[in-house]
């Protein structure tokens, strides 16, 4: 009896208590791997560059439609700016970039006291001078109740979601120029700006090929072709005969935009040819079609620093707003700064 009875015991050990050793043993583990999919995907989801957590500054602006100096929220500005500076219809990660690069510019400008021009003001609202700006009234009037109520959000959330962060090169604010479209590659800043800066070198920028700005062409007849250059330069000797002849392009930067042009007896600068013509920017081939010249002109703006159009095409291939900014900007580091 007692052989049946031992034999008894094995078979219910086995049955039953093995069993709950390796459930307590299997379900465990996939508690384990649960929280550690938890904590993964926490991880993730939070910014790497959310260091700090404190209230955003408020630095001085000089309005410039009316005059008047006054303080603001810099998030509460940099609402405004991102308005005036990208479409709301652009990507989320390109809208994020350009947030931080507007973010960056102004901390840049009190790092280096720069405030000229502005009443000694941190910033000013002229686009030609520092950055474009609109306040919230202006911009429900300008835009539409119908734009603030879907748009607005958007750019609201791309300052938002980048809070504090900046770009940094040697742990300071970089000079983070950018322009609307580039011709498929970028300038380097002392080609155009006689300045080098080691972050604005020239890189590739191949997805913007959908810029309304990407390809244009401006067309002005022989007689007004003169005209223009003689009156900007009293001492240019140049005639409507033979004109194919009179002018010549010498030098060309590496993104491909003319440096040195020879009109006439005078040899000029791109950026000067692109100003008297009112092009999208120095990129150009002239050509001549009966009594017009025609200039074939790729991009729009100096092209140094980030396309705007790029990080566009760059979002829309899944990159991120960190990766599109240190492409665009070499050797630059995210800080977080409040």
């Amino acid at each position: 009896m007692k052989k049946p009875m031992v034999l008894l015991a094995g078979i219910a050990i086995f049955c039953i208590i093995i069993p709950v050793l390796i459930s307590v043993l299997f379900y465990g583990n996939q508690n384990d791997n649960l929280s550690d999919s938890i904590k993964k995907i926490d991880k993730l989801e939070k910014s790497p560059y959310e260091k700090v957590d404190s209230q955003s500054p408020t630095i001085s602006v000089y309005n410039s439609k009316t005059g008047k100096v006054q303080s603001m929220d810099i998030e509460t500005f940099l609402y405004g700016v991102l308005s005036m500076e990208m479409s709301s219809e652009f990507s989320k990660e390109a809208l994020k970039a350009q947030a931080v690069a507007a973010r960056t510019y102004i901390i840049y400008k009190i790092e280096n006291n720069i405030n000229a021009g502005h009443k000694g003001a941190d910033i000013c609202t002229d686009y030609n001078h520092c950055q474009a700006y609109a306040s919230y009234e202006e911009l429900k009037e300008q835009k539409g109740d119908k734009w603030i109520k879907e748009s607005y959000p958007i750019i609201k959330q791309a300052v938002d979601d980048t809070k504090g962060q900046i770009l940094t090169y040697d742990d300071k604010a970089i000079l983070p120029l950018y322009f609307s479209t580039s011709s498929g590659i970028t300038e380097n800043s002392e080609e155009v700006f006689m300045t080098q800066y080691p972050y604005l070198k020239s890189v590739s920028s191949p997805y913007e090929e959908n810029s309304p700005k990407y390809y244009t062409e401006s067309t002005v007849d022989k007689s007004e072709f003169i005209d223009l250059l003689k009156n900007k330069y009293d001492d240019i000797s140049i005639s409507k005969d033979d004109l194919e002849k009179q002018i010549k392009i010498i030098e060309r930067t590496t993104a491909g935009s003319v440096k040195f042009i020879q009109m006439g007896n005078k040899q000029l600068t791109g950026r000067e040819i692109r100003s008297i013509f009112n092009l999208n920017s120095s990129n150009f081939n002239i050509s001549f079609v009966g009594d017009d010249v025609v200039f074939e002109v790729k991009g729009y703006g100096h092209g140094v620093g980030m396309s705007q159009w790029g990080a566009e095409g760059m979002a829309n291939k899944s990159y991120t707003y960190d990766e599109i900014l240190f492409h665009y900007y070499t050797d630059t580091d995210i800080k977080d700064m409040y």
